[in-house]
């Protein structure tokens, strides 16, 4: 059973996936939207019904089964319920991870049991081998670096790495959109989908005041050692490292270095401030292995669009980990995850507390 969004990269897996021999069903998760809301339409919005009858013609079109299913009460409860709450508390929540967790290898994977499929498949640009050595199944880095899109999905288990299949992590995306020119998929050339699925524009603050029964209200900005600076409009506006759209004039660049939800103050400091040695994790996922007993070195990264860096791994109390960079890294946020690599293998991840 393949997740198809009706883009480019889940209407090819679908079609590699048949020509590899598998009897692929394709369906379109029904994640989130009313039927009368404008959002849907959005050109790119992966639950819009034109994103559905593209799924549907490609469907036919490779000749596959397809339905649509419901997963909108899932998605209320585990995405956007999490997403407008973290950001009431102050921190800055990654959706597309919730989303991957609870929905693409939770629910998805559920009613693909019901169904008797042997295998879930989505268009993540990833691989998944088994490492015969431990007797293990690895995620790993798809080969094209830019594309690659193992940082969402480290809280793999071993039970769904063993039953999912992605068939893009050996391509290039160039490659991907050719191959459905080559086959005449009309999503060929359908550009990316690049924001977060639900929110329209990518006004967060908005979406969270109109998804909240919370006031949200003003507060200040302090430095750091608590003097005020001026008036801010509530948390839920400002990230970690954020510089534009604060709306305060200092004399002097200043950057959202600390946000403070039970006092509802935001803290500015300097461009050094923003810089941090480590950071503690929690509900962390491991995947080589169960857990650690001592200090890992690894690659870590703490957002999805960031490098990886040099890193020593510790293991905390209640299941946190403590992770410290060789060199600081700038604007570790709450609510972000941290990803752990060792070269091209996934090592794990974390949902990051705070910095240290």
């Amino acid at each position: 059973m393949i997740g198809m969004s009706g883009g480019v990269d889940s209407s090819v897996a679908a079609y590699l996936l048949k020509e590899q021999g598998y009897d692929v069903i394709g369906v379109t998760m029904k994640l989130w939207q009313d039927e009368d809301e404008e959002i849907m339409e959005r050109e790119g919005g992966c639950c819009s019904l034109s994103a559905v009858e593209d799924a549907r013609r490609v469907a036919n079109k490779i000749g596959i089964p397809f339905y649509v299913m419901n997963f909108k009460e899932a998605f209320k409860n585990k995405v956007i319920d999490y997403f407008v709450d973290e950001y009431i508390k102050g921190r800055t929540p990654n959706p597309c991870i919730a989303c991957n967790k609870h929905i693409k290898s939770g629910e998805f994977f559920e009613k693909a049991k019901q169904l008797e499929c042997d295998y879930i498949a989505t268009g993540h640009y990833a691989k998944i081998e088994h490492d015969e050595a431990s007797d293990r199944y690895l995620l790993k880095k798809s080969i094209t670096e830019a594309k690659d899109q193992t940082y969402a999905l480290y809280n793999m288990s071993q039970h769904e790495l063993e039953h999912t299949l992605f068939p893009l992590g050996y391509y290039t995306k160039d490659k991907i959109r050719e191959i459905a020119a080559e086959v005449g998929l009309i999503v060929a050339n359908k550009p990316d989908s690049q924001e977060i699925c639900f929110v329209e524009d990518n006004d967060y603050a908005g979406y969270v005041k109109s998804h909240t029964n919370k006031k949200i209200k003003e507060g200040y900005f302090i430095d750091k050692e608590g003097n005020i600076l001026g008036k801010h409009k509530g948390i839920i506006h400002y990230t970690i490292g954020q510089r534009k759209g604060l709306g305060i004039a200092l004399g002097k660049p200043m950057f959202v270095v600390d946000i403070l939800p039970k006092k509802n103050a935001v803290v500015l400091g300097d461009p050094e401030d923003v810089f941090s040695e480590g950071l503690i994790a929690s509900d962390v996922n491991f995947i080589p292995f169960d857990d650690i007993d001592e200090p890992i070195r690894v690659q870590a990264k703490v957002r999805y669009s960031g490098k990886v860096a040099p890193a020593t791994v510790y293991k905390e109390e209640k299941g946190k980990i403590r992770i410290v960079f060789d060199e600081k890294q700038r604007a570790i946020t709450p609510g972000q995850s941290v990803v752990m690599y060792d070269n091209d293998i996934v090592v794990g991840g974390g949902i990051i507390e705070k910095r240290i």
